[in-house]
């Protein structure tokens, strides 16, 4: 008996509405049969609620559970193969389902019992004698490992907290052992029973770094993906203990307690995903109320006095990660609401911190970024205009109550909260710089003979002269306070962040030629002063960083573009700095790369709009001379020798909140302007960019993610993916390739994409198996019905290649199924490598399946003239390809190779048979000598 896909139950007297049931479930096991079981799922779901009779009901669960063990979702198969198990106990199937479902979700106990029940009903079946020894084997082996750990757990504790190992070679090596073991569930699990976390807790409280770290490390272990453990983990160390490890001054320790939290969250907020059902599986789980302490401590850490600054850095980047919804389909933001409420204002408070500056929170340059990223991700996660209302209100009440009663303090801090929100959630920002008397204390602000107090004045003024509604006023206003800081001031702290506010003011027309701010030649020459102060190694990098503001503004001009790609010392330290610890810099630097690359959207206007817009008197938009193709071609291939692609490799493995997904779409975009030249391609392998665009194909913005896409097609395309994407990374890239398949992206995007999957399919079978995976065959069908010749013959050829494997051969076999027809009728195209792509498929079809070969008669007429016009053509290759087909279906049927006998197919295999040695020839003599053991043909007199 077969045990693998739906069975259809005996005949039996039906009841009403059963006939509907009965047809829902037999177009389910056809779908099943096609490979399409999310369609076969709908089906037996909707049999269900047709009033089937119980034993019906048992076959249609039992169906569904073998549909989700195909869609890998385990859990749901073990809940569907119960419930017909629970209606009928002897169903073998049922039986042998769920033990195929447990043993993916890691319960061998229970699996076992479920096939020895098996085995004793069908004592023959040897499926079931297989499945049981394997699983036997499994067990026994986990039984030695455990049994063979719990001496070594207890020992390497022991040299662990022995004072007199204290900085021994011993004592590392059993701190790393104690890690990697954790690394395995078993291990974990093994730490876990014997007393392990409170036995870790004694190392945290050692203060030894290395201790310390061997401690976070291995509860990292305990707690993935493993709520109940995580739950008794926080029970026994206490939230409050684990989070104020996250403030220590020692910043691996720090990150190390930033990890395990995260990992802490993730098993709280999405449950276990793997783990034992054993006896910790009965401790209560309140995943709601841990995550609220959790989060809670979180904040309280942000103002606590002795925090390092970056401890709250890391912090504040969980916060990012933890609070806002993953996605707006999520319509459940509580938590936001929950945060705002109760701890607006202790993020603006970190926000409104000055660094280095007596008697305010520790904080370090990434600090504020960091709370404005936050305080952005916050807002954007609010639902309606009453939530935007309480975030403002609570904003602005902050910002009062420094600005008025503190003295000049208070309104420093106010004016920095301000830079903070304009940096964020800028509507926030706007408002703020309404509220009465904020705005003229930054313009009186910025004379100050106060270092301290000039700069945040003129930051401020900065970032509001990017806001639509204040630029108007500073330009009118604050333009001659910027020019008079820039020539007078002594301090280069204050001239640079004059400057950038110049620059920011000179570069509101954008990419427009004719929208210029300030005379022909300011902006080369704000520009060059830039550059000179980013070169300079003796301005600390969080003041050179503004250089590279201003030259994220000033490169809209494609003449300060030209200067700049020509300058190899300014490229070198934009891409030092771009390394360094001031994170800040990023997305600067991304920007500035994007316009020197012309990376950003653009499109030819019409030029029968720009003749209508010019009668009109209208503005007409316009582009420089110097950002024409030939000149963007010439900065890529400097930047490229400049080592543009080691730097921004460096950036994507940044863990830093300020690499925000905004940032990651910069980089996609530059990427996708390196690759867009073939011989640039190689370069950009060789210096890690097709590691680096894997993760931003994974994350970020819907338009970063396709542009990363793009440029992974493109490079997968021309050259060898495996020595591009070595190792595992290989099947990361499929994914991203499959999303470009669909509808809403360009069809230069499907083509790319059809072309790098062709590529990738023709590797190996496992790449096939995740291309399937990913369900990429239906849009892949879908294409080979375009009407764009270039998509339909891409799609074939990708097809052609996907056909090596079992469950497409199966498509194509299916019963009603034009799949087989529309691949003849591509062999007789006129488009010749569309045939090639076709009749390669076909060919591979008939030597795998012989059974393809009888039904290409069925499923058109012309199949004759098709195969005898592949036999005929002048292209060796197609010829090849025809041949193969028709030894394929002499060799598989007589009744064909009658036929084929009694048409003009003899007499071109008779000439080709005796034309030059080759495939060709080959191939047409064996079907020759094939037809004679048929009978069908006699041999010449001669023999041959």
């Amino acid at each position: 008996m077969t045990v693998s896909g739906p069975r259809t139950p005996e005949p039996r007297a039906t009841v009403p509405g059963a006939s509907s049931a009965e047809q829902l479930r037999k177009e389910g096991n056809e779908l099943f049969k096609c490979g399409d079981y999310e369609g076969a799922l709908t089906a037996y779901t909707q049999a269900l609620g047709l009033g089937a009779t119980p034993q019906d009901q048992a076959v249609l669960h039992r169906n569904r559970a073998a549909c989700h063990l195909k869609l890998e979702e385990y859990e749901k198969a073990e809940t569907e193969a119960s419930k017909a198990i629970d209606e009928d106990g002897g169903d073998v199937k049922a039986l042998y389902r769920r033990s195929q479902a447990l043993e993916k979700l890691g319960r061998l106990d229970q699996a076992v019992l479920d096939l020895q029940r098996c085995v004793s009903l069908e004592p023959k079946n040897k499926v079931f004698q297989e499945a049981l020894r394997s699983i036997g084997g499994q067990i026994q082996e986990k039984v030695r490992y455990m049994s063979s750990t719990d001496a070594k757990v207890e020992q390497m504790f022991q040299i662990l907290l022995d004072p007199e190992e204290k900085g021994t070679e011993k004592k590392q090596k059993a701190s790393q052992n104690l890690v990697v073991l954790a690394r395995e569930d078993a291990g974990a699990e093994k730490i876990f029973r014997n007393n392990g976390v409170q036995l870790l807790q004694r190392l945290l409280d050692t203060g030894e770094t290395d201790l310390m770290l061997a401690a976070l490390r291995t509860l990292v272990g305990i707690c993935s993906e493993h709520q109940s453990r995580t739950v008794a983990t926080l029970s026994v160390l206490g939230t409050r203990r684990v989070v104020s490890v996250l403030g220590a001054e020692n910043q691996a320790v720090s990150l190390a307690a930033c990890h395990l939290l995260q990992v802490m969250f993730d098993a709280l907020k999405e449950g276990v995903k793997k783990g034992f059902r054993g006896k910790e599986g009965a401790i209560i789980v309140e995943p709601g109320r841990e995550l609220k302490v959790l989060i809670s401590n979180l904040l309280e850490l942000l103002t606590e006095v002795g925090v390092s600054g970056q401890g709250r850095d890391n912090a504040l980047t969980l916060l990012i990660k933890m609070v806002p919804r993953k996605s707006p389909k999520d319509p459940d933001n509580s938590l936001t609401l929950w945060v705002i409420d109760q701890g607006l204002k202790k993020i603006l408070q970190v926000g409104g911190s000055l660094q280095d500056s007596a008697g305010e929170l520790a904080v370090t340059a990434n600090s504020r970024m960091s709370a404005s990223i936050l305080l952005s991700k916050l807002f954007d996660d609010l639902k309606c205009d009453a939530e935007r209302e309480n975030f403002h209100r609570l904003c602005e009440s902050y910002i009062q109550s420094w600005f008025e009663g503190q003295g000049l303090a208070g309104k420093l801090r106010a004016i920095q909260t301000v830079s903070c929100l304009l940096q964020g959630p800028c509507d926030a920002g706007n408002r703020a710089l309404e509220l009465s008397g904020v705005m003229e204390s930054v313009i009186a602000l910025c004379a100050s003979e106060q270092e301290e107090e000039q700069l945040v004045a003129v930051e401020a003024l900065i970032h509001a002269a990017g806001k639509a509604k204040r630029a108007s006023f500073i330009t009118a206003n604050g333009v001659s306070l910027l020019k008079d800081l820039y020539k007078r001031s002594e301090k280069d702290s204050i001239r640079i962040r004059a400057l950038v506010g110049l620059c920011k003011l000179g570069s509101a027309g954008g990419t427009d030629f004719s929208m210029k701010q300030f005379a022909e030649g300011s902006t080369l020459k704000l520009a060059k002063q830039c550059r000179k102060w980013l070169c300079n190694e003796q301005i600390d990098a969080g003041t050179r960083r503004w250089a590279v503001e201003g030259l994220a503004y000033l490169t809209f001009d494609a003449d300060v573009k030209e200067e700049f790609v020509e300058d190899g010392a300014a490229l070198k330290a934009l891409f030092q700095l771009s390394r360094s610890e001031e994170r800040s810099v990023l997305f600067a630097v991304t920007s500035a790369l994007v316009n020197c690359t012309n990376s950003y959207d653009y499109e030819e206007p019409d030029p029968k709009m720009v003749e209508l817009a010019k009668y009109a008197k209208q503005h007409v938009p316009e582009q420089h001379p110097k950002d024409k193709p030939s000149f963007v071609r010439a900065r890529v291939k400097k930047l490229l020798a400049a080592g543009v692609v080691s730097a921004m490799t460096c950036m994507v493995k940044t863990e830093s909140p300020v690499l925000t997904n905004s940032c990651r779409e910069l980089l996609s975009r530059v990427f996708l302007a390196l690759v867009e030249e073939v011989e640039d391609r190689g370069v950009v392998v060789a210096q890690g960019g097709g590691k680096a665009l894997i993760p931003l194909a994974l994350e970020g913005t819907d338009v970063g993610q396709t542009k990363a896409a793009q440029a992974l097609a493109k490079l997968t395309i021309t050259s060898n993916p495996e020595m591009t994407f070595p190792g595992e990374r290989i099947y990361e890239v499929v994914r991203p390739l499959v999303s470009l398949l669909h509808l809403d992206c360009s069809g230069l995007q499907n083509f790319e994409a059809l072309m790098a999957l062709t590529n990738l399919a023709g590797i190996s079978e496992r790449l096939r198996q995740k291309i399937l995976k990913e369900k990429a065959v239906p849009m892949i069908e879908g294409y080979m019905f375009e009407e764009h010749e270039m998509l339909r013959r891409a799609a074939t050829e990708c097809m052609c290649n996907l056909a090596m494997s079992k469950e497409v051969q199966d498509l194509f076999e299916a019963q009603g199924s034009d799949r087989l027809k529309l691949l003849v009728l591509y062999s007789g195209e006129d488009d010749e490598l569309l045939r090639r792509a076709a009749a390669g498929g076909l060919a591979m079809l008939t030597s795998a399946r012989p059974s393809v070969c009888s039904r290409i008669p069925q499923v058109t007429t012309h199949w004759l003239e098709i195969l005898q016009a592949l036999l005929l053509s002048p292209n060796q290759e197609l010829q090849h390809r025809g041949a193969v087909v028709v030894l394929n279906m002499v060799e598989a049927s007589r009744e064909v190779t009658s036929t084929l006998m009694e048409s003009e197919v003899l007499e071109i295999l008779l000439v080709l048979a005796k034309g030059e040695e080759g495939p060709v020839a080959r191939a047409a003599a064996a079907c020759l000598v094939k037809a004679v053991e048929y009978g069908l043909i006699q041999p010449s007199e001669s023999g041959e």
